[in-house]
């Protein structure tokens, strides 16, 4: 007869297995390809990488030994793109992880086979990249950073941080296809504010100073800069060029507030590549990244940089600080 305590240890012990299997590292070696335009030691997306890699570990995978990373990183030269995606199909990887376009359209190009996992992509259904969120079909599933009116509530932002704005610049690559998307939505969202969007081009980063001194000739008040990977890469440049100017900011992510940008409304990029991780390790069991769901965001976090509001003269209403999910001073 099992008496009441052997019952009890063993119950435990029978609800534990499931967790412990869970946690149980790959049977084989895995190699994840990742395809970006920045490094995964890059002042900029060292931190997101790395959270990325903190998500692979949580799910038992440990690079160096049961996993091998092959990176492939384009930085400013989108036209190396083809030929890294190439390498990574070369490599017979497992897997290949991406951020922002282009590096997710370069991926799909290369194979029709490989699984691709995107963690940051603005638009997967409108660039064409997938079918649909809830089904994407063919080999491409992740997250997408899609929202209705986002832009519109940084213009909403910065337009209550700023009562008297009139005119703001809007920071623009033309090699990104969805910004013409944004510009157009901008619009929508600029006309109840009273507010006249002047759309100034940047293609690379020598282009930035000269993008810049066009926006003081138009007058502008302040500053939306569209998510770009390019822009991202150089936030802390655009950052000082916006503060050198006197152009109060926003931008998607957190990390350009962090760089001395005025604020930031958008979604946590780290929050982002740590559950891409969920996705490599669901392929990797066995799930078709067709069958995928690529989630939406559902968490918005504004960041207020006050050393910079203060620093531009601003006041920023108490209402807004109490909305901000982190402020940097």
């Amino acid at each position: 007869m099992i008496d009441r305590r052997t019952w009890l240890v063993g119950s435990l012990v029978l609800l534990a297995t499931p967790v412990v299997a869970k946690a149980q590292p790959p049977a084989r070696l895995v190699r994840i390809g990742l395809l970006s335009g920045s490094t995964r030691t890059s002042p900029e997306a060292s931190h997101i990488w790395a959270a990325f890699s903190q998500g692979l570990r949580e799910l038992g995978y440990v690079e160096g030994q049961n996993v091998v990373i092959e990176g492939r990183f384009y930085g400013d030269n989108i036209d190396r793109l083809p030929s890294l995606a190439a390498e990574l199909v070369r490599l017979s990887v497992d897997v290949i992880v991406t951020g922002a376009p282009p590096a997710p359209e370069a991926a799909r190009r290369a194979t029709s086979t490989i699984p691709i996992v995107v963690a940051n992509h603005p638009d997967p259904v409108g660039s064409g990249l997938v079918a649909s969120l809830a089904r994407p079909g063919a080999n491409v599933t992740g997250l997408s950073l899609l929202s209705p009116d986002l832009r519109i509530k940084q213009l909403q932002l910065l337009k209550e941080a700023v009562p008297q704005l009139t005119s703001v610049a809007v920071l623009s690559n033309p090699a990104t296809p969805l910004h013409a998307r944004d510009v157009k939505e901008l619009e929508t969202g600029a006309r109840p504010l009273k507010v006249r969007l002047e759309v100034v081009e940047a293609r690379a980063p020598s282009e930035f100073t000269e993008a810049f001194s066009v926006m003081m000739a138009k007058g502008a008040g302040a500053l939306i800069i569209l998510a770009s990977s390019m822009f991202f890469a150089h936030g802390a440049r655009l950052a000082e060029l916006a503060a050198r100017n006197r152009l109060p900011s926003t931008y998607a992510f957190s990390e350009y507030a962090e760089a001395g940008g005025l604020m930031t409304y958008g979604v946590d990029l780290r929050d982002n590549f740590r559950r891409a991780a969920g996705y490599v390790d669901r392929i990797l069991k066995g799930a078709k990244p067709g069958d995928l769901p690529i989630e939406q965001p559902t968490k918005f976090e504004l960041v207020i940089n006050l050393k910079t509001a203060k620093a531009l003269g601003l006041a920023i209403p108490r209402s807004m600080l109490a909305r901000a999910g982190r402020i940097i001073e």
